[in-house]
């Protein structure tokens, strides 16, 4: 992690931001979210426990391919609140109302599991990448607080699995 995750993402994020393209940066914020999400051992860990669980009802990929889209969709958010210089609690207020208004709309056994879809996104492979490339885009972009604008990138990024899950439950009625 130290060796290999951290210093490249530290230096893709520090990178990103001299391509003067605001687009660029969110894409591949998202790309990456996403990437990561699907290779972190934990998000396959609780979607294969939630294929048995469900048999087969909830598939093991539909349930990787949506944590990884949430996580893409706030990873990228996230990028756009350091690069505009939006404060973090602005976002995590709405996110976090979003969740608790569309959980009275979720069937009761599908809370449990976006919560759950956003714990397993903090582990090993997404943590620590995503928290360079915030610190990386945040350190050459300077402001107030350059080291503090690359933290809540985790916490952003653990929004987006819940309400996509949340979503699925919808859906899945």
């Amino acid at each position: 992690v130290h060796l290999g995750l951290l210093p490249m993402g530290e230096m893709i994020g520090a990178a990103l931001p001299n391509t003067g393209k605001i687009s660029l940066v969110v894409l591949f914020a998202f790309l990456m979210g996403f990437v990561v999400t699907v290779a972190e051992p934990d998000v396959r860990v609780l979607a294969t426990q939630i294929d048995v669980v469900s048999q087969g009802e909830i598939s093991k990929n539909l349930l990787i391919f949506v944590v990884a889209l949430g996580v893409a969709i706030f990873v990228g958010l996230a990028m756009l609140r350091i690069i505009l210089k939006i404060p973090i609690t602005y976002i995590l207020v709405v996110g976090y109302g979003l969740i608790f208004l569309l959980a009275a709309f979720t069937p009761p056994n599908f809370v449990p599991i976006s919560f759950d879809a956003g714990g397993v996104t903090t582990g090993p492979m997404t943590v620590p990448f995503i928290l360079a490339l915030g610190v990386g885009v945040a350190r050459v972009l300077g402001g107030k607080s350059t080291s503090a604008d690359g933290f809540g990138m985790v916490a952003l990024a653990s929004i987006g699995p819940v309400l996509a899950i949340m979503l699925l439950g919808v859906i899945f009625g």
